[in-house]
């Protein structure tokens, strides 16, 4: 396993753009995370603008993971939810560089991403991954428990529709 440090991610042209990059390789080798290939990089640019600055706002964190000073995977946690679900937060956008799946990476970042949510008084963590390519094994190696499955819920990035299995997982107090 390599070694790599996560931390929280802030606007900046650099950090835009190896996230730019990151979404664009991940969705051009299929990544389900509701972009279609070819995604121009003014496009990706624009959403992790976007992500970015609901991070300042404190509406989500943005986690990177770094093998150095190269960006190497990322995960969002969504903590701005309607007002009758304070208890919960989301995981989104989990990407890792093709160059470093396997390595122990995006399960760094999902403990990461509970403690953070754990921090901010969440007890509840959901998610959706796709049924085709999606990254089921490592929800449920983490403890998620499958809700169930809705089929032909988005398109893949290449065409064709996939389902999406819908996760959760009690965290904090409400785990104990």
């Amino acid at each position: 396993m390599s070694h790599f440090a996560i931390k929280p991610l802030i606007d900046g042209p650099e950090i835009r753009g190896a996230l730019g990059e990151l979404l664009i390789e991940t969705v051009a080798n299929g990544g389900s995370v509701s972009f279609m290939h070819p995604l121009s990089p003014e496009d990706a640019d624009a959403f992790w603008q976007d992500s970015l600055a609901a991070a300042a706002r404190g509406e989500r964190v943005v986690l990177g993971a770094f093998d150095g000073t190269d960006l190497i995977a990322t995960v969002t946690l969504l903590l701005k939810l309607p007002p009758n679900q304070p208890h919960r937060a989301e995981i989104a956008k989990m990407m890792t560089h093709l160059s470093h799946r396997h390595r122990g990476v995006a399960t760094a970042l999902l403990r990461a991403a509970e403690a953070l949510a754990v921090e901010h008084g969440r007890t509840l963590l959901v998610l959706d991954t796709a049924v085709d390519d999606g990254a089921a094994p490592l929800y449920e190696k983490q403890g998620f428990q499958l809700t169930g499955v809705i089929p032909d819920y988005a398109l893949k990035p290449h065409g064709g529709l996939t389902g999406t299995m819908i996760y959760w997982k009690r965290i904090g107090a409400a785990a104990a």
